[in-house]
């Protein structure tokens, strides 16, 4: 069948979780999915009440490719319906394999969690030897103590779900104690000072009581548990074959937001890599390229990867727009490489796209929550391409929805270019 492009405006009048679908905002309000904040996601209500609105009409078993910290997992767990996940970063799969455990013994949580905060408060820190980055995010007496915490959780790690969910705890609340700007995810701002930033010690506590809150509420869930895969969107091995019937995703903009360095001050803080140096082996290489970082000159021909013949779709179209990039960025002082993160960007996704009518059954309906892009201010119909690509694949159609304009209220922004962002809807 052939695609079509639908840009449809939300009205006012629909229901919140529709016109906040596309944020993270709503996650900070509900059970076990505002253990940690992860602001490259979007609502879990929505993602809930999507799932059992489609239940009426189909049998429901739901595929995130792109999981992140958990966001469709948790939301399919309570809707008690199957569902898989995979996610390619190393430390947010910890992450989100960390919040599935919300059904887990609350009291061995419980008793953990204390144990090990006894136990900090009896030790002495050492706080020599943290990277540079940790140094200045945090005053000696605040990593002092989470430097305690941090030696109590390991000399009490047994690998158990307690185990994990304290390891989460611990996690979760390293930002909140740094007294300087440490915005969700990406950037950490050294110069920028917090009035209150929180105790260490106050702050563990504090998310223990929620998440034993939050687990109490779990224990009456009796649905499936979801399966989340350490993976690759790009090929979604492990997902078996015809599985799914609800796709619900956010995959990466392509829009150069480095996911790579948006855990860099919680893998530093536990000294898994010493700085952003460390990335490109620990984490950049098993994610889609999105970013300029992934993509110096020497790793790819732009030629040869526009020329494969999974961009076939988009060919005269992408060509146009890389040869622009390509140009203008000569007469840019950072030269940044767009030119090839936006081809090999649209190569992995349709790489993605073939994998997903695999693990796809028929009938299916897949939900990309999805914003358009232009570097160096050259528009790229992010949205329109990926349908194209879909279709390409094997799907049948799509339409998007927008759900709220981009690129209108920073003052500093690179282009005056107008985006937005919103839901596109295939059929498969």
């Amino acid at each position: 069948m052939r695609q079509s492009l639908l840009f449809c405006e939300l009205e006012a009048d629909q229901p919140k979780t529709e016109r906040s679908s596309t944020t993270f905002a709503d996650n900070l309000r509900l059970p076990v999915h505002r253990w940690i904040r992860f602001s490259a996601g979007f609502s879990g209500a929505w993602a809930q009440h999507l799932i059992q609105t489609t239940r009426k009409n189909l049998d429901v078993r739901v595929l995130d490719p792109f999981a992140g910290s958990g966001t469709t997992l948790i939301a399919a767990e309570n809707a008690r319906v199957s569902a898989y996940g995979v996610e390619a970063h190393p430390f947010v799969f910890r992450l989100a394999s960390a919040k599935l455990l919300h059904r887990s013994k609350a009291d061995e949580f419980a008793k953990l969690a204390k144990a090990i905060r006894n136990s900090a408060q009896h030790r002495k820190p050492s706080i020599e030897g943290y990277p540079q980055l940790i140094r200045k995010c945090f005053t000696d007496a605040a990593l002092g103590e989470l430097d305690c915490l941090r030696a109590a959780l390991e000399a009490m790690d047994d690998g158990s779900h307690a185990s994990r969910l304290a390891w989460l705890t611990l996690v979760g609340i390293l930002r909140a104690c740094s007294h300087v700007g440490t915005a969700q995810w990406q950037y950490v701002l050294p110069k920028k000072r917090k009035k209150f930033p929180a105790s260490p010690y106050a702050a563990f506590d504090a998310l223990s009581r929620v998440m034993l809150s939050d687990m109490a509420k779990s224990s009456v869930i009796d649905g499936p548990q979801a399966n989340l895969i350490q993976g690759d969107a790009r090929d979604c091995g492990g997902v078996p074959d015809q599985f799914a019937t609800l796709v619900i995703t956010s995959p990466p903009y392509p829009n150069n937001y480095d996911y790579a360095d948006a855990t860099r001050l919680e893998m530093c803080f536990l000294r898994e890599i010493n700085g952003w140096g460390d990335l490109q082996a620990s984490v950049r290489r098993f994610l889609m390229r999105s970013c300029t970082q992934q993509v110096p000159e020497s790793a790819v021909d732009l030629h040869e990867t526009i020329a494969e013949p999974l961009l076939t779709p988009i060919r005269p179209q992408i060509s146009e727009v890389c040869d622009r990039l390509a140009k203008i960025r000569l007469s840019k002082g950072g030269r940044k490489t767009y030119h090839l993160m936006i081809a090999t960007y649209f190569h992995d996704m349709a790489r993605t796209w073939n994998a997903l009518r695999r693990v796809c059954d028929s009938p299916s309906q897949v939900c990309f929550v999805i914003g358009d892009s232009a570097p160096y201010g050259v528009y790229v119909p992010v949205i329109d391409w990926i349908g194209m690509l879909a279709i390409r694949a094997g799907f049948k159609s799509f339409h998007f929805e927008k759900t709220r304009d981009r690129n209108t209220k920073w003052k500093n922004r690179k282009h005056r270019v107008p985006l937005c962002e919103g839901r596109l809807w295939v059929e498969g």
